[in-house]
């Protein structure tokens, strides 16, 4: 896909890799980039800065993303590509409190859900658009600290793959974008928290990972790889599953280590 002339909407636009993203579209010569986001004024703020279009939306919310869709379609158009990039970030494992474990679920796979739920019907009647759907490493490689982020992420990515399989075939692409750290807020608070430099080391600026996006776009692949080593990464995980455990036992030994 080329994005020059498109409507292109972005969730979780107001910082990060949704800003961006949405920064990016707009240089590459997109039609309507809307950036939608929880945090109206933020998302107002970029618009404004970067010659885009602001809406306020909860992703966690099925009427306020069905809502996102109606307007961007009634008033910019057919919507061509749909980043779905909102997410969020909870540590910890088993223990942590139930309503931190649903409302990850909630931002970081059911958004997902509600986004193809009311994006699609248009789609297939063109047979054409795009899904592009942030998800993370996690989601490949699990995460040694954060459990309810890597399930959820891995959810996210298994109902990508989903629609890869079920849509393929009629016009609709799917991607799904796994970068390892990114330098966003997220990443700071958590090396905040864990106290280590978890990820931070080899952690890329929002831009770099909105020029691997745009390449992809163009090339179409299921995974975007920001970071290319973590595909040599997810084939020793499938080629050995407990060789990869042990070592990922031993890395989360390493920075418990490092932190005290």
């Amino acid at each position: 896909m080329q994005l020059t002339g498109r409507v292109i909407v972005v969730t979780g636009g107001a910082s990060g890799i949704g800003r961006a993203l949405a920064t990016r579209f707009v240089s590459e010569g997109a039609q309507a980039v809307v950036i939608a986001d929880i945090n109206g004024d933020g998302a107002r703020s970029v618009a404004q800065e970067v010659g885009a279009i602001a809406i306020q939306c909860n992703v966690a919310d099925e009427g306020d993303v069905a809502r996102l869709i109606e307007q961007v379609e009634a008033e910019q158009g057919p919507i061509d590509l749909f980043c779905s990039n909102a997410g969020i970030a909870v540590a910890g494992g088993p223990e942590a409190a139930n309503d931190d474990w649903q409302r990850i679920w909630d931002v970081n796979v059911m958004a997902h859900v509600f986004v193809a739920r009311h994006v699609l019907p248009s789609m297939l009647a063109r047979k054409q658009g795009y899904i592009l759907g942030t998800v993370s490493a996690a989601g490949l490689l699990n995460h040694v600290f954060a459990a309810p982020y890597g399930v959820t992420k891995a959810a996210a990515l298994s109902f990508f793959e989903w629609l890869a399989i079920a849509h393929g075939d009629d016009g609709i692409i799917v991607s799904c974008l796994c970068p390892q750290g990114v330098k966003t807020a997220m990443l700071a608070a958590e090396r905040e928290e864990l106290g280590t430099n978890f990820l931070t080391d080899s952690a890329l600026e929002p831009d770099a990972v909105a020029d691997a996006v745009v390449k992809g776009i163009q090339d179409e692949p299921f995974l975007i790889l920001p970071h290319p080593e973590v595909a040599e990464y997810f084939r020793r995980k499938a080629g050995d599953y407990d060789r990869w455990l042990r070592g990922m036992r031993r890395l989360r030994a390493s920075l418990l280590s490092s932190a005290r």
